[in-house]
């Protein structure tokens, strides 16, 4: 997810934990270690394919953050002589704020490597986009409302409780949703004779009521909406070409072989001029995605491999 939506999950976890005891800083704390684990988009990595898929393995694994959580929080009381009156609060706020990170992302189409290093397979729920105003603005309303409101009266703290309560309802609702889509765009795929070989769902931008069916066949792809609420009208599905043989040089070849691996076989191969290309089919559309890696150069009747680089 953004990182709006990271920080306000930490600030509402802070305020849930240490609110009543500590205030406005509970929640500011809750949200800085919340967006922590996105400092791995830092890291200044050679190659653009390593870039793009070593974010959210280590640094948002399950078991390193528990690992480094407690030094996180020795930090936050070494740098916040109020709040050590409350250190085992403290340890827990973090641990939650830290925690909640990657189990979130996990939701979005990406994945993450929740079980890193035991695997590196990425967790990809695909049930929410990664801006969703309907999940975010439960979890900002919630906890400003208990920095803005006295501290004499509780009716700040429970309404940031209702917006973690609401959000939470919300992401079981994206899980239901998608469950609801799968199952109809296979019967509706199936009664118009569409074969595929994989078949993915994700939600549309900044929505869980409107989905993209993705399908991977034979030399290229497909892809649809449907809506959740829809009626049993045939898909209108839009086939476009991968020129797959560009990689069968390249097998061998390292961001061919990661980019492969991440998107789930979820991806298109193009020639643009000398350029070969990979693109992730999960993120844009046809004409207007927006991960695009030149791995390779075509010429002198042979295909080079190069360092993964990003193109528009």
């Amino acid at each position: 997810m953004d990182s709006v939506t990271q920080f306000a999950l930490g600030a509402s976890i802070g305020e849930a934990v240490l609110g009543r005891k500590v205030g406005k800083r509970a929640a500011l704390t809750g949200g800085v270690v919340a967006t922590l684990p996105d400092l791995d988009t830092f890291i200044p990595w050679d190659d653009a394919v390593a870039t793009f898929t070593y974010h959210r393995s280590a640094s948002h694994s399950l078991l390193m953050l528990t690992l480094v959580s407690p030094l996180v929080g020795w930090l936050v009381l070494k740098s916040q002589q109020a709040l050590r009156p409350h250190a085992r609060k403290v340890y827990l706020m973090v641990f939650l704020a830290l925690f909640t990170h990657p189990l979130l992302d996990g939701f979005t189409v990406y994945g993450t490597q929740l079980f890193w290093p035991l695997t590196a397979h990425p967790v990809s729920g695909s049930t929410i986009f990664i801006v969703d105003p309907a999940y975010t603005l439960w979890l900002l309303t919630g906890f400003i409302s208990a920095m803005v409101m006295s501290r004499e009266r509780s009716t700040g703290h429970v309404l940031n409780y209702a917006g973690l309560a609401i959000s939470s309802c919300y992401l079981a609702w994206t899980v239901a949703a998608k469950v609801i889509i799968d199952t109809r765009a296979e019967r509706l795929l199936t009664a118009q004779g569409i074969v595929y070989d994989k078949l993915m769902s994700t939600p549309a931008p900044f929505n869980t009521l409107v989905w993209r069916i993705i399908g991977r066949v034979e030399n290229g792809y497909f892809d649809a909406f449907l809506p959740v609420f829809a009626s049993a009208a045939p898909l209108e599905v839009n086939f476009h070409a991968s020129d797959d043989a560009l990689l069968n040089e390249l097998g061998d070849h390292w961001p061919v072989q990661r980019l492969v691996w991440f998107t789930h076989g979820f991806y298109k191969v193009t020639r643009r001029g000398k350029d070969i290309v990979v693109t992730d089919l999960r993120m844009g559309l046809e004409g207007g995605y927006v991960f695009n890696f030149k791995v390779a150069e075509s010429g002198s009747g042979s295909i080079i491999p190069m360092t993964g680089r990003l193109v528009p």
